[in-house]
């Protein structure tokens, strides 16, 4: 448990997998008390050191969900929480005995988060998903890719972690501070598709102003616009360009060593991005990425090398800065945004199923734990 701006906040995480424990993580870097409900099934399997590391800086309690007595060491948990956090389909916790109704009846004051893809209503809300179809529905997916090519699949970054669970800690975040005044909890529905749909909000603006082609490549931030791209170095790796503004741009054919070419298209003369676009090929394919990295950095040509993941945990920016933070032996992304009072911290490895039980059911002051452990309710790692 960390010392963030949310210590004293408690969260109830029933286990599942993706977009609902990096939310549940999320909040536990900010100082939340996370217990992450694991299945008892799960405590027995044999594991090393975890490298979940959505599982950071939790503490994991063991329960057979689908016993009477399960559930109700769930609802008791729920009595002294803030917030449950759960990313099932549509109706399974209704059907465990665990779903808003049941957990609002025992803390009125509950904050209840439900992750899914599809929402809980509607005719796709009981059907299976991934983050490439929620994203696909929404209209994302189309937007991203080169012209005359097919849409191309960013990770799952966009719709299970970005539009799913950065909208459901905002979700819980604004319901517990309504809470504040209302003493009445609430449930919050984050559904993927709503806030993959949320997030591209500018698109649609400039979609409406004229200021956007509704296809891949064609526009200013797609790829479209050579000054807006990734380019080859001589290594056979990438430099990313980000120069807009005519300031930017300016310097970043300084650099490059085109300033003053009389024979330049001008920056938004779109007959002419073909020929900038070789232009600017031409000129990276001299020089290797990190000598190009050198050259422009820092500057305000707004051009960066294109880093691997275990590259970005060591570049000089981001060590100095500490974006990265190694704990147990392994390198991770340190918890973020920062605060200049409340600073989170993170410590030891993710936690393992079952591996709190006792700790946690003695600091809620549960009395019938040793029996609990007998019946198989509830399971120590």
């Amino acid at each position: 448990m960390g010392k963030g701006p949310l210590a004293g906040v408690r969260v109830i995480e029933l286990a599942g997998i993706g977009p609902g424990p990096f939310a549940a993580m999320l909040l536990a870097d900010l100082g939340a008390e996370v217990i992450r409900v694991d299945r008892a099934s799960d405590v027995s399997r044999i594991r090393s050191a975890s490298t979940d590391f959505t599982n950071r800086g939790k503490r994991s309690i063991g329960v057979d969900l689908k016993s009477e007595k399960g559930k109700e060491v769930v609802l008791r948990l729920v009595e002294q929480a803030d917030v449950l956090l759960e990313g099932f389909r549509p109706g399974v916790t209704e059907r465990l005995g665990l779903g808003p109704e049941q957990c609002l009846e025992r803390n009125p004051k509950l904050v209840y988060g439900r992750m899914t893809g599809w929402g809980q209503e509607g005719q796709l809300s009981r059907s299976a998903g991934h983050d490439i179809g929620y994203i696909a529905i929404t209209g994302a997916l189309h937007a991203i890719g080169r012209a005359g090519g097919p849409p191309q699949v960013p990770i799952n970054l966009l719709g299970d972690f970005a539009g799913g669970s950065m909208y459901l800690v905002v979700g819980v975040l604004a319901a517990l501070l309504e809470a504040k005044t209302s003493r009445r909890g609430q449930v919050v529905d984050a559904a993927i598709v709503d806030g993959t749909s949320h997030l591209s909000t500018f698109i649609h603006g400039f979609l409406a102003g004229g200021m956007w082609q509704d296809e891949r490549g064609v526009n200013m931030l797609d790829t479209g616009a050579p000054w807006y791209d990734v380019y080859e170095t001589a290594d056979g790796k990438h430099m990313a360009v980000g120069a807009i503004e005519p300031q930017f741009y300016a310097e970043f054919l300084r650099i490059l060593g085109l300033e003053g070419s009389e024979t330049l298209p001008a920056q938004h003369d779109r007959s002419g991005w073909p020929e900038l676009r070789e232009r600017f090929a031409t000129a990276f394919k001299a020089k290797s990425r990190d000598e190009w990295a050198a050259i422009f950095l820092p500057s305000d040509a707004c051009v960066a090398p294109v880093l691997s993941l275990e590259e970005a945990a060591e570049h000089p920016f981001n060590t100095e800065r500490e974006v990265f933070i190694e704990r147990g032996g392994h390198v991770q992304p340190a918890p973020a945004p920062r605060f200049s009072r409340s600073k989170p911290q993170v410590g030891g490895l993710p936690a393992l199923p079952g591996q709190h039980t006792h700790e946690v059911l003695t600091d809620l002051s549960f009395g019938d734990i040793d029996e609990l452990l007998a019946a198989g309710v509830i399971a120590q790692a």
